[in-house]
């Protein structure tokens, strides 16, 4: 009997390291994962500051405002139930310094609610007043934001194509500067950089400019100064209207048509021209549920666009090999949360067996490089990088980014179920419908928030589930200090903020009533 005894603890011994070893390799794979994606990005900050060391100074050139030779533009706006932003984004194309004969303005309008009569108004008011406008309603919303550009192809009589969301606010002298660089044949899609109109208006608003002007200096500029594969961003660009129709056209099969047109676009041999220092402003999302949203539909769209464009990448001969590394690390960059989430999943177990596997935590070490990269993109696109700045940013000014950036990582882990779950969809290539984030107007930083039906109005499972995780991470973090293994302690400790925010906001920005 003893002898049994002895061989069942032997055996559970042996099953402990077994997995031990396990959550080891599985942890390891993930941050592994994490870290080749964020030295790579570190390499596009090196092509980033190489290129502004050898050019200082950039100027953009432009047509004359009232140049009548200027080529003949469509601009279109689609949206859907944007009843608070529909007259601004109208009433901001109108004012653009281009002779009013030579372009056209679409409104794509696929909503259900008072937006249409709001939009319907508009027109009427800017076609009385001389403009070249349409007003043009669809009642089935096939195909969502990429059906309606599709659909709305043949109507384009301008050679060039310039698309806005309906929450931007696109500078006067925004077609005038784009349109020049079609002058070269190769250029196929002309991107500006987004800025952001309420970044201000709270600490939520505050990281998500945070992150963003990394994608629109670091990464965008980056790609465009190494001659590596960018993306449009689905909206404040201009496309050539035949590189559309000759790369494929408009296809819904993704979230992330933008990103998926641009890339078939680029392999024909086009190139996209950034335009680092032509900013156009926009709104972003001012509640946690619309942030979500939208991080699902990029995250989802971005998973989708793997499965579909991964082998076109590898296998065209247009591309060197350098090129494709970084255009697969872009389509693979929407595993991160994914792998986020398993690592912190992982971590836990592991977190009690490093003594029992007779490792040394020295061994967690590797992913410091990771961490060290995005501090410094991060610091490169907030601070140095600051594109209107005349002066060195002052010891305040890296006060407050690096408080923003020790609060931007733990939301960022926050973030990883959410965002894991639509990386898992899009890879299994589940369909869903275009959710679209909704926009309140507010250019005023001082404004009241403005209640809405737009809101979320019902708490999802993924809410629960994240709050769930923060009380996990929680207990990891007691426990840990407890039995004094600490080697996970501080990145429990962030999981359970991050996800325990995540969690009260998502249900704090609910509409109950």
């Amino acid at each position: 009997m003893y002898g049994l005894h002895s061989l069942f603890e032997a055996f559970r011994y042996q099953a402990f390291v077994d997995f031990g070893y396990l959550m080891l390799l599985i942890y390891f794979l993930a941050m592994s994962g994490v870290t080749i994606y964020a030295l790579l990005q570190f390499h596009l900050l090196y092509l980033y500051k190489k290129y502004h060391k050898e050019n200082p100074k950039i100027q953009y050139r432009q047509y004359e405002a009232h140049d009548q030779e200027v080529p003949f533009v469509t601009v279109q706006l689609p949206m859907y139930n944007e009843m608070y932003v529909a007259e601004r984004i109208i009433d901001y194309v109108a004012a653009q310094e281009y002779p009013k004969d030579r372009f056209e303005i679409h409104v794509l309008d696929d909503s259900t609610d008072e937006t249409v009569g709001i939009v319907a108004a508009k027109v009427a008011e800017y076609q009385a007043r001389g403009f070249n406008i349409r007003h043009i309603h669809r009642v089935n919303r096939q195909g969502y934001k990429a059906g309606a550009l599709q659909e709305a192809m043949p109507l384009a009589k301008g050679d060039f194509i310039a698309i806005f969301d309906a929450d931007f606010t696109p500078r006067p002298d925004f077609l005038r500067t784009t349109i020049t660089y079609f002058e070269d044949p190769k250029v196929g899609i002309v991107q500006t950089r987004w800025e952001h109109i309420n970044a201000d208006r709270s600490m939520l608003t505050k990281l998500q400019a945070l992150q963003l002007n990394v994608h629109f200096t670091v990464e965008q500029a980056g790609r465009s100064y190494g001659n590596l594969l960018l993306q449009f961003n689905g909206t404040a660009g201009v496309w050539r209207k035949k590189v559309i129709g000759e790369a494929g056209g408009w296809q819904s099969d993704t979230l992330t048509e933008d990103l998926d047109l641009s890339f078939r676009a680029q392999i024909m041999g086009y190139k996209i021209q950034y335009l680092e220092k032509l900013g156009s402003p926009a709104e972003l999302p001012e509640d946690m549920n619309a942030l979500k949203g939208q991080q699902f539909r990029w995250n989802k769209g971005g998973a989708q666009n793997v499965r579909k464009l991964l082998k076109l990448v590898w296998h065209t001969d247009k591309l060197n090999w350098v090129q494709k590394m970084h255009a697969i690390s872009q389509l693979l960059a929407y595993g991160v949360f994914l792998w986020v989430f398993i690592a912190a999943l992982s971590s836990i177990p592991l977190a009690f067996a490093f003594e029992q596997l007779g490792i040394s935590t020295h061994f967690l070490s590797f992913s410091v490089l990771g961490l060290f990269s995005v501090a410094a993109i991060s610091y490169t696109a907030n601070i140095t990088a600051a594109l209107n700045r005349t002066a060195p940013p002052t010891f305040w000014e890296k006060v407050r980014f690096f408080g923003l950036f020790l609060s931007f990582m733990p939301i960022s882990m926050g973030l990883s179920l959410y965002n894991a779950v639509a990386v898992i969809e899009g890879l299994r290539g589940k369909v869903s419908a275009f959710v679209r984030t909704p926009k309140y107007g507010l250019a005023d930083q001082s404004a009241p928030q403005k209640k809405s039906d737009y809101k979320a109005k019902k708490i999802s499972w993924v809410t629960i589930a994240e709050g769930l995780m923060a009380l996990v991470f929680a207990a990891a973090v007691v426990m840990g200090i407890a039995t004094k293994n600490t080697a996970f302690v501080l990145f429990h400790s962030m999981l359970s903020f991050g996800f325990a925010t995540i969690c009260f906001y998502s249900i704090k920005h609910l509409r109950f009533r």
